[in-house]
């Protein structure tokens, strides 16, 4: 078949390499959509959950909140006649009353009722929960003639007429509490923001990064390798995540400045952040909780992780190299070469006098050094999280702009300081509202809690179940791409192993391979995925300081997510054949 010339012209082509970039709002709220639509063909279901200790990475025991995986049921109404009788049974034994701490007198009124018009929601006003009821009978109180779905409506809050879908950017920016996603690190972004606004202004950084070129000229292509295997290192022994948000604000000028773009600039700090975690031998929030959870000995197999990290780091090193050096020999070839002129633009209009490297920018770097290794020490040996991690940025920020008021650095004034970061707040603010938007998904498929009916629990039975019977290895490829797809709706490390582990380690006894092997897959999918959904907080934030759209950057990305997947499967192939336990 051929196509008629018209005129003696070819028809001409189109380049759809020109085709613009959706916007980051809208492809959230595009997914949204698409998550919404699948609540009306996907029932709700839910699991009941109990409490577990292992072994921690520091030898001590921990707890942590899992789901058993035999409990899963599907969201139905109450079968109103049985639970008529079974109220009545209950109300006679006192033993029971006294373990599920019912309400007597309300128990009794409620049993004067109606009960064809009982719901769950009365027996909960009673003090009798969904999970004791399904301990005791089973699904016997359930009418299982039909299964429910939980659909959000178009409109609504949770005070008035219940979540509306449409409400997903109010209802994700607060979610969660301080030290958590959403509203936590929400904070926690304006705060650095307002910091580094102020930092920018004294224009220590910029005239650092002029000091650094001068003095290794030539040398400048050994940076990004290196940087690249001090922040994996950082993802494997730490889980690195949301504290690459500050260190990018440094980078990315930084990386700019040595010829390349922002996209190397995001690779080798928030992505090669996750390389490390995906293949980490001791992180306490994935590899330590994933086989506390199922029941492998805590860090245990570090010597074929350890050697896994290396040969991945280095690899992904390469990758990045390859891409680096093509935008380095020719920066217009890069995808965001328009957008990184802000970068340049300013490095440009800074003055010889600015880029004098004087005593007061090396004070302000040394203070922001000791800051960083105050921070990274206190979440290491301390465990500070989002609220000490906020505040200690915003010291580093202040001290900043008084040693550059009594330096005199470009004439700052108190003034000067609190405009700085007011213009270092609204800079970052668009960020700070896509993770309200990006926790908004999660809330459309009912949240990632596993004891809730929601469609996101459904899923997870559903592709559990389908895994069973397969051979060992396809079962272990197959657990490994569910991790990852998974990982793209949940993506806080320790609450997808607390959801998904309790069902991918018997899961694994029954297709024939370890349950270390499906720690595995757990974390391969859970790391590597990270550096690409447009759920991740963490990630959000970086492109938000290097101001790269998802969209843009998942043209990119995408080709190292085929790498890393290419990486994952031989591994997961090596621990199948060997038989790693």
């Amino acid at each position: 078949m051929s196509f008629k010339k018209k005129n003696g012209q070819a028809p001409a082509k189109k380049d759809f390499t020109k085709l613009k970039t959706p916007h980051t709002y809208a492809i959230i709220f595009f997914v949204v959509i698409v998550c919404w639509l699948l609540t009306y063909l996907i029932p709700a279901g839910k699991f009941s959950t109990h409490t577990i200790e292992y072994t921690d990475a520091d030898g001590g025991t921990a707890t942590r909140t899992v789901l058993m995986a035999d409990t899963f049921r599907y969201y139905y109404n109450l079968n109103t006649d049985f639970v008529a009788g079974a109220l009545e049974e209950i109300s006679q034994d006192q033993a029971v009353m006294e373990e599920w701490e019912v309400d007597p007198e309300a128990l009794a009124a409620l049993m004067e009722t109606d009960s064809s018009a009982w719901t769950q929601e009365d027996l909960d006003a009673v003090g009798i929960s969904d999970d004791e009821m399904y301990s005791r009978y089973g699904e016997e109180f359930y009418d299982t003639s039909k299964k429910l779905h939980k659909t959000a409506g178009v409109w609504g809050t949770e005070d008035f007429g219940g979540f509306g879908f449409m409400n997903y950017v109010f209802e994700g920016l607060v979610t969660g509490d301080r030290s958590g996603s959403a509203v936590g690190l929400c904070a926690l972004i304006l705060v650095i923001g307002g910091s580094f606004g102020i930092i920018m202004k004294t224009g220590a950084i910029d005239a650092g990064i002029y000091a650094f070129i001068r003095k290794t000229k030539g040398l400048e292509r050994l940076a990004i390798p290196l940087f690249f295997i001090l922040f994996s290192l950082g993802g494997a022994t730490f889980g690195m995540a949301e504290e690459c948000i500050p260190f990018a604000m440094i980078m990315v000028p930084f990386v700019i400045a040595l010829g390349y773009d922002s996209i190397v600039a995001v690779t080798v700090t928030y992505v090669a952040s996750q390389v490390g975690n995906a293949v980490s031998w001791m992180s306490p929030f994935s590899v330590a909780v994933a086989q506390g959870i199922a029941g492998v000995p805590v860090l245990s197999g570090a010597t074929f992780r350890l050697t896994m990290w290396v040969v991945v780091t280095l690899a992904s090193a390469a990758f990045l190299m390859v891409y680096a050096e093509r935008v380095r020999k020719n920066p217009q070839h890069s995808v965001v070469y328009a957008g990184d002129a802000y970068f340049r633009d300013r490095m440009v209009s800074v003055t010889d006098e600015e880029r004098e490297f004087n005593l007061g920018h090396k004070l302000i770097l040394l203070e922001m050094l000791a800051v960083l290794i105050w921070i990274v020490w206190g979440v290491t040996q301390k465990g500070f999280y989002i609220p000490e991690i906020a505040s200690q940025f915003f010291v580093m920020g202040f001290v900043a702009g008084v040693i550059a008021i009594i330096f005199k650095l470009n004439g700052m004034t108190i003034n000067g300081m609190a405009s700085a970061f007011q213009g270092g707040v609204a800079d970052i603010a668009g960020t700070a509202m896509v993770v309200g938007m990006a926790k908004g998904i999660l809330l459309v498929l009912g949240g990632s809690d596993a004891d809730v009916y929601s469609t996101l629990n459904t899923i997870l039975y559903v592709i559990g179940n389908a895994l069973e019977g397969i051979p060992s290895f396809i079962g272990a490829w197959f657990m490994y791409i569910f991790q990852s797809l998974f990982n793209l709706v949940v993506t806080s490390n320790s609450g997808q192993a607390a959801l998904t582990m309790p069902i991918m380690a018997p899961l694994a006894d029954l297709v024939g391979v370890s349950r270390q092997i499906a720690v595995l897959a757990y974390q391969l999918g859970a790391g590597f995925v990270d550096a690409f959904t447009p759920v991740s907080a963490s990630l959000i934030g970086v492109l938000g300081v290097a101001r790269i759209d998802w969209g843009t950057w998942a043209k990119f990305q995408i080709k190292m997510q085929a790498f890393f997947f290419l990486m994952g499967t031989i591994f997961i192939a090596i621990a199948v054949a060997m038989n790693f336990q």
